[in-house]
């Protein structure tokens, strides 16, 4: 069954003065999907989101969400969107229950389904137990959840998050990851970031911008093997000689890590790591281990923006 494509963006650029600080941009996004924006300060992010949920119009381009034209049709568009800023839009003098609830009536949430609203997007968001406590107290981790609650409240098909973990610490960031995640499964998220390891833990799709432009896109787990031959690293306790591993259909290097593990390079059209398996096991190699090698995601996107020119 094909995806449903709830967001479309063709072609977007936005200057301020006579600099294009967006050019050319074009992003789809599908239901079910979590997609990490990620660049440099100044790479054009923020700007990119904030045209993407409404807030700036693109000096040319299109934006579709769920079937709306964003300019032409902009009330229907952004009612199919939640919008976290980098800086959460909090009242903190207010009660978290009232803040959410003026958040579900500004987004028109049917008077019969306010309460109903208000608590799944609580629990969603881990702030059950916090409606009576003012937005000031909190910390910076429930304040964000806030953020992200006043963002789903309207049961969006399309939420766009910018920069929802910075400032916040470890035990925090793994639970707005979780939650993030647990939103993807569902609805649509386009979340930007600096933090690389939330690319690995929870987006499914990479888009990568660099002077205002998107030089790279694809999945999360492509990127991570991105301009690196394919191998694995094997563990065989009764290992062949080092040859008998090298004639194997594909291999391309083989080298000795240790008396029973073996590094192994191999073409990208081969299924080598197949072949040596039921060859090991015909063969009583003993084969125990074999791990697929992965360079750092950090070494990868430092590889991609530097092969593009300033």
């Amino acid at each position: 069954m094909p995806a449903t494509n709830t967001l479309s963006a063709h072609n977007l650029y936005r200057r301020y003065g006579k600099r294009d600080v967006v050019q050319n941009v074009s992003i789809k996004l599908n239901q079910g999907e979590v997609i990490g924006l990620l660049g440099h300060n100044g790479a054009g992010k923020s700007t990119t989101m904030q045209m993407l949920t409404g807030v700036l119009t693109p000096h040319s381009g299109s934006i579709e969400v769920c079937g709306f034209d964003l300019l032409k049709q902009s009330a229907q568009a952004k009612a199919c969107i939640g919008y976290l800023p980098e800086t959460p839009p909090l009242y903190r003098e207010m009660k978290v229950d009232d803040f959410l609830l003026f958040a579900a009536q500004l987004h028109r949430v049917p008077k019969n389904q306010l309460a109903s609203s208000l608590t799944e997007a609580k629990q969603s968001c881990g702030l059950l137990d916090c409606g009576n406590k003012i937005i000031g107290t909190l910390s910076k981790g429930y304040q964000q959840r806030v953020g992200i609650a006043q963002a789903i409240i309207h049961h969006p098909k399309v939420i766009i998050l910018d920069e929802p973990t910075v400032g916040l610490d470890p035990a925090q960031i793994r639970d707005i990851r979780v939650l993030i995640r647990k939103l993807g499964d569902s609805q649509s998220v386009i979340l930007s970031t600096h933090r690389l390891s939330e690319v690995e833990n929870i987006c499914d799709r990479v888009e990568i911008m660099q002077n205002g432009r998107l030089i790279y896109g694809d999945s999360s787990a492509k990127m991570q093997v991105y301009g690196q031959q394919p191998g694995f690293v094997v563990t065989l306790l009764a290992p062949p000689p080092i040859s008998e591993l090298q004639d194997i259909i594909g291999v391309e290097f083989v080298e000795s890590l240790s008396d029973t593990r073996f590094r192994v390079l191999h073409s990208a059209v081969n299924n080598t790591s197949g072949v040596l398996l039921a060859l090991a096991a015909q063969r009583g190699w003993q084969a125990q281990q074999l791990t697929p090698i992965k360079g750092s995601i950090e070494d990868v996107y430092t590889r991609i923006t530097e092969s593009e020119p300033v």
